[in-house]
């Protein structure tokens, strides 16, 4: 269990430093590019980084690095609630390293000013690119991180291929920030936003409990659609000396890791 909680909390770490690292330098400096250009260089970091993530770690913990990810594993029977548990702990405490390393490199740039250059938190009202309204970035919250999820869910149960898992899950996180960016920089994901908010505070801790419910619910939904669309596929609840079957791209199906050691 050390070693998953390990994983969890590094791949965590690693996503927000180089996904909200990309966010900060595309949009917080100014002058660092066109919006275009920074919507399609976020979206493709936050992308390609969870892609390597699933295929570093995943064998070890199922690289979920999302507390909505594991809510759905949860519901679905893949991790007790002692694991989920755990795994939110790491998630948070990872990501939470991640910002503040990220911080601490930015902030020895003299352009970079914490309270005006952010670093990558999401918003709405006048924290979001197009002024979205609060009722509307819970929405797309919930409608990305459902589908995002259920992505997830479906490529790493029994009889899936795990080899493409990681490609395809990075590649769907790819797709949700092309939407999202622009409307509320794109959560999925409540580690990730709410790391950046603590080190920025103001605006961006006061909108975070939106990023927090709203993909908590995404998850919910995800793993209420799995169970009606497999419900031949649901898996017994994961039990001590045997890995987690989500989001774990490895070598071997997962149907051939049942005596593998759980770390």
């Amino acid at each position: 269990m050390t070693r998953r909680l390990a994983a969890e909390g590094i791949g965590t770490a690693v996503l927000v430093f180089f996904g909200c690292g990309a966010a900060t330098l595309m949009f917080g400096f100014h002058a660092a590019g066109d919006w275009a250009a920074g919507v399609v260089v976020t979206a493709l970091t936050f992308g390609l980084v969870l892609t390597g993530i699933c295929y570093a770690v995943g064998a070890v913990s199922g690289a979920h690095v999302n507390p909505a990810v594991t809510l759905g594993a949860w519901l679905t029977g893949r991790l007790t609630a002692l694991e989920a548990a755990g795994y939110w702990i790491a998630q948070l405490v990872g990501a939470i390293v991640g910002a503040l390393v990220l911080w601490l490199m930015l902030a020895g740039s003299p352009y970079y000013h914490r309270s005006s250059t952010g670093l990558g938190a999401n918003g709405y009202a006048s924290a979001s690119l197009i002024r979205i309204d609060w009722g509307g970035a819970f929405l797309l919250e919930i409608v990305m991180t459902a589908v995002f999820v259920y992505v997830i869910l479906t490529v790493t149960a029994r009889g899936a291929s795990p080899l493409v898992a990681g490609l395809v899950i990075g590649l769907t996180l790819a797709f949700m920030h092309l939407v999202g960016i622009s409307v509320d920089g794109t959560s999925v994901n409540p580690a990730r936003s709410l790391a950046p908010a603590i080190i920025v505070g103001g605006t961006a801790l006061k909108q975070v409990w939106l990023f927090i419910v709203a993909p908590l619910v995404g998850g919910i939904l995800a793993a209420a659609a799995y169970h009606a669309m497999h419900p031949t596929t649901a898996l017994p609840r994961a039990t001590p000396g045997r890995p987690p079957e989500t989001a774990a791209p490895t070598a071997q199906p997962v149907t051939d890791r049942e005596g593998a050691a759980a770390g």
